[in-house]
């Protein structure tokens, strides 16, 4: 196919959806500037600039695009916006001379780079409140069904599955809701002409139409406006709406590294779906990859960058407006969204399909848990008046020993060397030690918080949150 035979982004077509690709595409951005051109005719007509009739025309005309046209013009003027004036001015005979009337560039493409954001921002929100749902199913199925925590990498006590998976629907409700309240306060430059002053709108209309000037535009096109811009609209509103994005995608990030995690051999007790056909290396048949997961961490790490560009754009944008953020911009807006979008889909994927190997989870708790056990043991020892010192060496002589049989590969002899203690035995009997060294059941609150948490989630995502 013809569009193979160049460079093309992965984001276009590889990774993320359609309707993702369809708000950044060309063909949708250069309708948002005409739909402002007809926006703004439209109140200039209301009063009395303009007539009816040329914004009949325009609307008329509206989805008449010919970018190849609008790119010959480019060509020769080296002005994307202005060629698109041209294109649309030739399709609107009546009405082609008002056409941007009052307007500077940065008038139409910074309201129309909002839009667009807003309009990826409901899609984001789309696609996470589902992934939160059956997220809050998992958590509450697993409950309590108990799993050997870790800290440094190394077995640390039992905590159990939907506890550790309620740790992620944390995260992420945090991201939903930052996103709420980037959704809810984004706004628009408005309509201020070059410098943010409103001067040629004030020539056009007078200072005192100004106020109603923006507020009906504000209307139609669906957008709060900044009260204050320079040229542009603060940048600092990108820097924090990609960095909610960060946020989300440093939530799905862990959620994968921890699945890749848990999928290798040694712990064996989750791992993503595996297709009857999927193929998981081209020199290892027996391989099972997490390329799911793997893929989400790749992107999320490419997303944690994109913040970074746009705080210097709103940092080191030279009073009332330097050039020198445009042409990243065309990247770091899109591509983001795009990451996003593929991670959550990506995330949905994993979590409706994934395998908990109960099994493997059984053999680690045996093989780990009794070390953990031994806190409750020295617990009880102590409260019948037994010298914790002596009996926190006793105890730590043990699990160095029992260590060394498992490192050898050979069962955890843990709870013989305790129940067999003739110390231990002057203060409890070995049904008490047989009992207190049952790991599974020191679970806390787990189970409680789990539920809770699925319980939260539940209620966020009924209530909706922010409303835009």
């Amino acid at each position: 196919m013809t569009e193979f035979t160049t460079y093309r982004s992965s984001f276009s077509w590889r990774y993320s959806s359609d309707e993702m690709r369809h708000i950044w595409s060309e063909h949708s951005k250069r309708l948002l500037w005409r739909e402002i051109w007809v926006a703004v005719a439209q109140v200039q007509a209301e009063m009395g600039l303009v007539s009816m009739d040329q914004v009949d025309d325009l609307r008329s005309h509206a989805q008449d695009l010919d970018i190849p046209r609008a790119l010959e013009i480019e060509s020769e003027i080296h002005h994307d916006l202005m060629a698109e004036v041209r294109v649309f001015a030739e399709q609107s005979p009546t009405a082609g001379g008002i056409i941007h009337l009052g307007m500077t560039s940065m008038d139409v493409v910074d309201n129309a780079d909002v839009l667009r954001i807003q309009r990826s921002l409901d899609l984001i929100l789309q696609r996470l409140d589902p992934l939160l749902e059956r997220l809050a199913e998992q958590i509450e199925h697993w409950a309590d069904t108990p799993v050997m925590a870790f800290t440094h990498l190394q077995p640390a006590e039992p905590s159990t599955l939907g506890y550790r998976l309620s740790c992620y629907g944390q995260d992420l409700l945090i991201d939903r809701e930052n996103l709420l309240h980037m959704r809810t306060k984004l706004s628009g430059k408005g309509f201020k002409g070059a410098v943010g002053t409103s001067a040629a709108f004030v020539d056009l209309l007078g200072v005192e139409n100004l106020e109603h000037f923006e507020r009906r535009l504000s209307e139609i096109l669906g957008l709060r406006f900044f009260p204050v811009t320079t040229q542009v609209y603060p940048r600092k509103q990108d820097y924090d709406t990609l960095s909610a994005l960060a946020g989300l995608g440093a939530s799905l990030h862990k959620l994968a590294f921890d699945l890749r995690f848990l999928q290798s051999p040694p712990v064996g007790e989750m791992s993503e779906p595996f297709g009857d056909k999927q193929v998981g290396s081209s020199a290892m048949p027996f391989k099972r990859n997490p390329i799911q997961a793997e893929k989400i961490d790749s992107l999320a790490r490419l997303l944690a960058q994109y913040p970074r560009v746009a705080w210097d754009n709103a940092a080191l944008s030279l009073l009332e407006r330097t050039l020198d953020d445009s042409a990243n911009r065309r990247t770091i807006l899109p591509e983001p969204f795009l990451i996003a979008d593929e991670l959550l889909l990506t995330g949905e994927k994993i979590l409706s399909a994934w395998v908990v190997h109960e099994a493997a989870m059984i053999k680690n708790l045996d093989r780990y848990g009794p070390f953990a056990a031994t806190e409750g043991v020295l617990m009880a020892l102590s409260k019948t008046g037994a010298d914790r010192q002596v009996m926190h060496e006793r105890l730590r002589k043990h699990a160095i020993e029992a260590w060394a049989y498992v490192m050898r590969g050979e069962p955890n002899p843990l709870l013989q060397f305790v129940r067999t203690d003739e110390v231990f035995q002057k203060y409890l009997s070995p049904p008490d030690l047989d009992k207190l060294m049952q790991s599974r059941d020191r679970v806390g609150l787990a189970p409680e918080r789990a539920r809770g948490m699925a319980e939260k989630i539940r209620q966020s995502i009924s209530l909706g949150g922010d409303e835009p």
